[in-house]
């Protein structure tokens, strides 16, 4: 699933339809591989943006994060503990073990090139710094 940051349901944007399309026809795609999908909280402060994702029973080296073209992008596999081997019956299945990814589209005013990733208790937390902008005023000549 993809997430649209910091567009509001009362925002009109002309791309938006497509990017929808576009996202429902991949959720399509990866429901057919059996991917899971990864809950996130995404977070904005006034200097940076936080994403937040529980992820129990993953080793960081099965996680991938990637940035292009503005979408983040969060792949990884959670393997199935050994103790669903051997004589036992499944009662109730609501985890997902196996590929998940998640998709973010961020906005351009973020420092791709310094994103910092941390995994604190089976809590992902990816921090994205806003660039930072001086405002100047411009004096607009006049000529007759």
């Amino acid at each position: 699933m993809m997430k649209l940051f910091g567009i509001s349901n009362e925002e009109p944007l002309e791309e938006l339809d497509e990017i929808i399309e576009e996202e429902e026809e991949y959720i399509e795609e990866e429901e057919e591989k059996d991917i899971g999908q990864l809950s996130l909280d995404i977070l904005e402060t006034e200097h940076e943006v936080i994403l937040l994702a529980p992820i129990a029973g993953v080793d960081l080296t099965q996680i991938d994060i990637s940035y292009s073209q503005g979408v983040l992008v969060i792949k990884g596999y959670r393997q199935k503990p050994d103790i669903f081997t051997g004589n036992v019956e499944l009662r109730n299945s609501e985890c997902f073990w196996g590929d998940f990814v998640r998709n973010v589209l961020l906005p351009d005013n973020l420092d791709f090139d310094n994103i910092q990733a941390s995994m604190e208790n089976n809590l992902l937390i990816i921090t994205i710094q806003k660039l930072q902008f001086d405002s100047q005023s411009i004096k607009i000549n006049r000529t007759l």
